[in-house]
């Protein structure tokens, strides 16, 4: 499968505050997070020449790397981390951590960017970090190399505990746990298909759900019913698409959820399991899960993979737009569509030179 969410880019932690279309009193709220990297070039006289009458100085050019994770939060953006390479966080389920992915291991450090801790190592590639519900456990992708294939694994939260949940010639990756964290969905990629598969944390009690020859189930996520995915052609060519569906856990109950008119590639479900958020036609959809009907709610910029991203409570959904030549993070209200700039009008993307990684994650608020 060709994933939507690409993996290398780089990520800056965020919170939510600011009105962008309408003032209103912002509701109170946890970070948002994600990873920023900015390359710059550097040209100075070389010390210590002397140039010549009627010569120019010698000068050298070199490029400038920065970036790490960076954090908004009542309107201030702030940076938690100074490594470019950190990316793709992920908040714990109380909001006291974030697990990322540093140099191709998983790191984790406290929500105002203390207390850091390696929690992978080796020559292994690791990335995609997610975490179970009562945190204790992340689940990953592990590569031997660049472009290897994937095996899922899992390691306690706080350190230590490694361990394999898949070891197949297959690719495993894109996983996604149960509310009750008994179960992690994940897809397969096998013989030129994307499959569905079950598995227990311990690797125990692996179940093939969907078996379509010719097309592919991918983007699996776990809601109140059982399991929502994309399928269609998962590949990274203008052949590919997608619709949504639902199925029951075991793999039964196949419902369509939103079909035809414009591909719809899964973004995230909120927390109660109800509401569906996807991506079409470079925009952000909701819909509530069965038979209703789709609410656009923005419009991303062009060539953006930055995902969105639900509010603990539902009701807001944090992403990357485009406004007044520049991109912006704002929380969006899911019944009104009214926009709040997260950054009071920091201009994140910083010009040609930066990247914005592909995932943010939106810190839990007890509560809500």
């Amino acid at each position: 499968m060709g994933f939507r969410s690409s993996l290398i880019s780089l990520l800056a932690l965020i919170v939510l505050a600011v009105p962008s279309t309408a003032a209103i009193a912002a509701p109170s709220s946890g970070a948002v997070v994600f990873s920023r990297l900015t390359q710059r070039t550097e040209t100075k006289n070389v010390a210590g020449e002397v140039p010549k009458p009627g010569e120019a100085p010698k000068t050298e050019t070199k490029t400038i790397v920065e970036g790490g994770l960076f954090a908004v939060k009542d309107g201030r953006l702030n940076q938690l981390t100074e490594e470019p390479t950190d990316t793709e966080p992920a908040f714990s389920p109380d909001g006291t951590a974030i697990i990322f992915v540093r140099g191709g291991h998983l790191f984790s450090v406290r929500a105002d960017g203390s207390g850091l801790r390696q929690l992978s190592g080796g020559s292994a590639l690791d990335s995609k970090p997610v975490l179970s519900p009562d945190g204790r456990l992340v689940v990953f992708e592990r590569r031997a190399g660049p472009g290897a294939t994937a095996d899922l694994y899992t390691v306690r939260a706080r350190g230590g505990g490694l361990h394999p949940i898949t070891t197949s010639a297959a690719d495993d990756h894109d996983a996604d746990f149960s509310s009750d964290g008994r179960t992690v969905a994940f897809v397969r990629s096998a013989a030129g298909n994307d499959d569905i598969v079950s598995a227990r944390p311990s690797g125990a009690r692996q179940r093939r759900l969907t078996r379509t020859a010719g097309l592919d189930e991918f983007e699996p996520r776990f809601f109140a019913g059982g399991i929502l995915f994309s399928r269609g052609d998962s590949s990274d060519t203008p052949a590919a698409y997608a619709d949504v569906y639902t199925m029951r856990a075991n793999g039964t109950k196949l419902k369509a959820q939103v079909r035809g008119a414009g591909s719809a590639y899964v973004e995230d479900v909120s927390a109660d399991g109800h509401t569906l958020l996807f991506r079409r036609d470079q925009g952000l959809w909701v819909k509530r899960i069965g038979p209703t009907v789709a609410r656009k709610l923005c419009q991303l910029p062009d060539q953006s993979e930055t995902n969105g991203v639900f509010s603990s409570d539902g009701r807001r959904v944090a992403a990357f737009v485009a406004a007044e030549e520049r991109e912006s993070l704002v929380a969006i209200d899911v019944v009104d569509g009214r926009q709040r700039d997260l950054a009071q009008g920091a201009d994140l993307s910083e010009g040609d030179g930066t990247t914005i990684g592909p995932v943010i994650s939106w810190q839990p608020v007890r509560g809500s």
